[in-house]
């Protein structure tokens, strides 16, 4: 599947698995995707496969409201 195909799957599962809205899911895609989770799958298409994209899922769901003390300190 395209790159794009990839993080539509992503976003798919993440309101199928964990009831969340079309609008949520969204947004914890492109966080994800901002903070470069999806570089690799970008430049390697054999990364984009079905059972990837639940793990990644699942991952991001995880990881949904982790901050990131790294950005705080200057």
């Amino acid at each position: 599947m395209t790159y794009e195909e990839y993080l539509d799957e992503v976003t798919t599962l993440l309101t199928e698995m964990y009831d969340l809205s079309d609008a949520a899911a969204i947004k914890y895609v492109m966080r994800a995707q901002s903070a470069d989770f999806f570089t690799l799958h970008d430049d390697d298409p054999a990364m984009r496969t079905q059972e990837r994209a639940v793990e990644d899922a699942k991952t991001i769901y995880k990881q949904r409201n982790v901050s990131k003390p790294e950005i705080f300190k200057k």
